[in-house]
């Protein structure tokens, strides 16, 4: 199988195709068809029913920006939860924070933890052996309706909504986060690539704006998410979070000592301006 097309679908109109120099890992598990190949321009790819999912390359983008830029605005981040991401590269992120206390990580599929942490260790690092990490395997939408501790920020690292993700795109998913927020806490959410993807984005944004004071979106281009940026969903109680000032951000970015590829806080900034294609569909 050395050197064949891996093709995704994911849109109408539209095919992606990544060669696969050499095909690493292949199986079905309890949830999903997992596969994970070489490629000469983004490393090691990830699919998960043949959509893909991250890749060495690239993958420090969309972790960086769904972590840095809701951490770094609240400015207090004490105790995470993260829907999704077995990976690990989200976990891995959150947790260059040294004044983070808590990660909790749900994740439905234990056998992708398992697979990344031997065959994607350049993602996830050591993050699943950090005595901060409070991994869960288990459905998202029912911890999230457990009563528990409160959480200052809510990553939801979701596939698209197919499959196990669907229930995670839902009015009432989004009102669960909400009560298991603390006061002033932010929700953040992957929503695909608008142009290709805008319903997916409205109705995320129209869920959310009978749940919280402030709703909009953030956009980061990730080169292995064709169709233009990423957009992610951002959600909070707290209206002046998504205007902190460029020089409060970075006095924040210089004490966490981050060593970033993607996020500064200028790129912090100039990711909540929305061009106007987006800006019509959250309108």
């Amino acid at each position: 199988m050395s050197g064949d097309w891996r093709y995704e679908q994911l849109h109408d109109a539209l095919r992606l195709g990544l060669r696969a120099e050499n095909i690493l890992y292949e199986s079905k598990t309890e949830h999903q068809h997992l596969v994970l190949f070489e490629n000469a321009k983004f490393g090691k790819v990830l699919t998960l029913d043949t959509v893909l999912q991250t890749t060495t390359r690239d993958e420090f983008i969309y972790h960086e920006m769904l972590t840095h830029v809701p951490i770094l605005a609240h400015g207090a981040v004490r105790r995470v939860l993260i829907i999704g991401g077995g990976d690990g590269g989200m976990l891995e992120e959150v947790l260059k924070h040294r004044t983070v206390e808590t990660v909790t990580m749900v994740e439905i599929d234990a056998a992708v933890i398992e697979f990344s942490k031997k065959y994607l260790p350049e993602i996830c690092k050591d993050a699943f052996e950090d005595p901060r990490t409070d991994l869960v395997i288990g459905d998202g939408y029912a911890f999230v309706g457990q009563d528990g501790p409160k959480y200052d920020l809510i990553i939801v690292d979701s596939t698209d909504p197919i499959g196990p993700g669907e229930v995670l795109f839902t009015r009432s998913f989004y009102e669960r986060c909400h009560a298991a927020l603390n006061e002033g806490g932010i929700l953040v959410t992957q929503n695909g690539v608008p142009f290709m993807q805008a319903s997916e984005l409205q109705q995320t944004v129209n869920f959310l704006r009978p749940i919280f004071a402030d709703v909009s979106c953030y956009l980061a281009s990730v080169p292995t998410y064709v169709g233009g940026p990423m957009a992610f969903g951002w959600a909070t109680d707290n209206k002046a979070l998504r205007s902190v000032s460029a020089d409060k951000l970075d006095v924040r970015f210089r004490s966490a000592n981050l060593d970033t590829q993607y996020y500064t806080p200028a790129v912090h900034k100039a990711a909540f301006a929305l061009p106007g294609y987006v800006s019509k569909l959250l309108a």
